[in-house]
């Protein structure tokens, strides 16, 4: 029985342009910059998102810990959102490998904190306080249903920081789902972004990588800090040649991917026993609840597989489905009836 994996977008495999590109890249070693095809996807990403330099890392982790690390000092301190996914997911690495003091604030539904609340977390100039030198924001906003935040947000916190004298990182990981969603150019959301991260591995189907972006001051700093972390990956040109397809070939049809978590929404919320919000939905992530108590969740979770349908769980009674390359219509017309089926047995 084939099975429908919808535990998360990281899960598609390369298309099969992306195998040729792979086979037929022209190799350097990166450490010394001579890897044409790594330096190629770099100017792309840059030239996409409206910024001046870029770097080809490992996963959205490292670029994420790359940049806080570029950003910060030991004891100095990161303003972002209780429900980031560097907060969250990252292994704490910000502060094991950094130093650096995550001061959290409140994630609305939509992905955004308030305005207000993230200036009353700016420290003042005290010798008690971490000095604050970063506030992190991720788009799309992966534990809030994948909500994309807005330009006139974006630009707000921008405009915020820069008057206090404090860096932006931007964990797009998705951002060109938020693009997508939104209808504008990604342009629009990394505007005045002191630094942005990509992940290609996700959406956008490549088999590994990200991309970190910002001025040629930073990303010349983000390398030494890059080589700290072990991330010189010599002949890497394997990896970005797929880079390139997925940049060239992978943006658009985001919109098929949201269309589908729609979908799948519609359904779920059909089912009694099951609760989603598919007003909520707006990317290719959604999140269930499990209402009816007759299972435990790894009873239902493991049900479903039986059925042939993956998901994630993120907590208790709550799960996480995101729809990718390789998913079509009729998977997640398959994916509902299991749902069904399993709340019927």
């Amino acid at each position: 029985m084939s099975v429908i994996d919808l535990r998360s977008d990281t899960v598609t495999l390369p298309t099969q342009a992306m195998r040729e590109a792979i086979f037929h890249a022209d190799l350097g070693d990166d450490v010394f910059a001579e890897d044409p095809t790594i330096n190629r996807l770099e100017a792309m990403m840059a030239e996409r998102l409206g910024m001046e330099a870029a770097l080809l890392v490992v996963s959205g982790t490292m670029g994420n810990i790359t940049c806080a690390l570029t950003h910060c000092a030991r004891g100095e301190e990161a303003i972002l959102g209780d429900c980031s996914h560097i907060f969250l997911n990252e292994a704490g690495g910000m502060s094991a490998l950094g130093g650096i003091f995550p001061h959290t604030v409140p994630n609305r539904p939509d992905g955004t904190m308030r305005l207000d609340q993230i200036e009353a977390a700016i420290r003042g100039d005290n010798i008690h306080f971490p000095r604050t030198r970063l506030i992190c924001l991720e788009n799309t906003h992966n534990r809030c249903y994948g909500a994309a935040l807005t330009p006139d947000y974006t630009a707000a916190v921008v405009a915020l920081a820069k008057r206090r004298g404090i860096a932006v990182h931007l964990d797009g990981a998705r951002i060109f789902n938020a693009a997508v969603a939104l209808g504008v150019d990604v342009r629009e959301l990394t505007r005045g972004m002191d630094s942005v991260s990509v992940c290609l591995s996700k959406g956008l189907a490549a088999p590994v990588g990200s991309v970190i972006c910002g001025n040629g001051t930073f990303i010349a700093r983000a390398r030494r800090i890059r080589k700290m972390l072990g991330g010189g990956m010599r002949q890497a040109g394997i990896i970005a040649a797929a880079g390139i397809v997925a940049l060239e070939e992978m943006i658009e049809r985001l919109a098929e991917d949201h269309a589908n978590a729609h979908r799948l929404a519609e359904g779920i919320s059909r089912i009694q026993g099951l609760a989603t919000e598919p007003d909520r939905v707006r990317t290719n992530i959604l999140f269930i609840d499990l209402v009816d108590k007759r299972f435990t969740d790894d009873a239902f979770m493991a049900r479903l597989k039986e059925k042939g349908v993956m998901l994630s769980h993120p907590g208790p009674a709550r799960f996480r489905m995101l729809t990718h390359h390789g998913i079509g219509e009729a998977d997640i017309e398959t994916a509902i009836g299991a749902l069904r089926a399993v709340m019927r047995d």
